[in-house]
């Protein structure tokens, strides 16, 4: 796999992951799958498998353990992917988690049908898309609303927020922190930044970082 597996195995590492055996076959598998299914479902602009496993794979594997130390571990908990495009961080989530039930939602019906494809696949029965639009969603709250370059933060919390349960939270996936976007959350909406952590992706010579929205109460 031109060692691909082994630079899969080392980011692993540098984020602190231990992969099992069947973790590892399903992520390189998803990865077959993203730049074999590309042509069809139009998934990524990305065209190797270095790139897709540093900027795909690495990315979303990054956020793992930030969503860990949210609850207690082998806690049962609901995740909703927005956007979630080919199923990133929704579908390598899943992977990673078995006790994490994950919804990816896309307003693309051909990449929600990818990753329905890719669940049947690798046979996670934890995960499963939808074909809509945030707006029009209509579900029980869930603990994470995460999105991976989805939108402004104040766009991401106007959609996403009132899928968020009362003790859940916004994550959004960032290239960097943008102050503007910070200003307009706290004008149009009534989330806030509860605290920004810079992520490290292994192998990727880029500014990362995780945000996490909370609601605030109206007095």
């Amino acid at each position: 796999m031109d060692g691909i597996l082994e630079r899969l195995e080392l980011g692993a590492n540098a984020l602190g992951l231990e992969l099992s055996e069947q973790q590892k076959h399903h992520l390189m598998e998803y990865m077959e799958l993203l730049l074999k299914w590309n042509k069809t479902y139009n998934l990524t602009a990305l065209k190797t498998k270095q790139q897709v496993l540093v900027h795909h794979i690495l990315d979303s594997l990054s956020v793992v353990k930030p969503i860990r130390q949210l609850f207690e571990l082998d806690q049962t908990i609901r995740i909703l992917d927005v956007g979630s495009g080919g199923g990133l961080p929704g579908v390598v989530l899943a992977i990673m988690n078995p006790t994490w039930l994950i919804e990816c939602i896309d307003a693309v019906e051909k990449k929600t049908s990818f990753i329905t494809m890719v669940a049947g696949i690798l046979k996670l029965p934890n995960l499963k898309s939808n074909h809509i639009r945030i707006e029009n969603y209509d579900i029980e709250p869930v603990d994470i609303v995460i999105s991976r370059a989805f939108a402004s933060l104040a766009d991401f919390a106007n959609l996403a927020g009132k899928h968020v349960a009362p003790h859940g939270v916004l994550l959004a996936m960032k290239g960097h922190y943008l102050e503007e976007e910070v200003q307009e959350l706290r004008e149009k909406t009534s989330w806030r930044i509860e605290k920004c952590i810079p992520i490290t992706v292994p192998q990727l010579e880029a500014e990362r970082c995780l945000i996490y929205l909370r609601h605030v109460k109206e007095d």
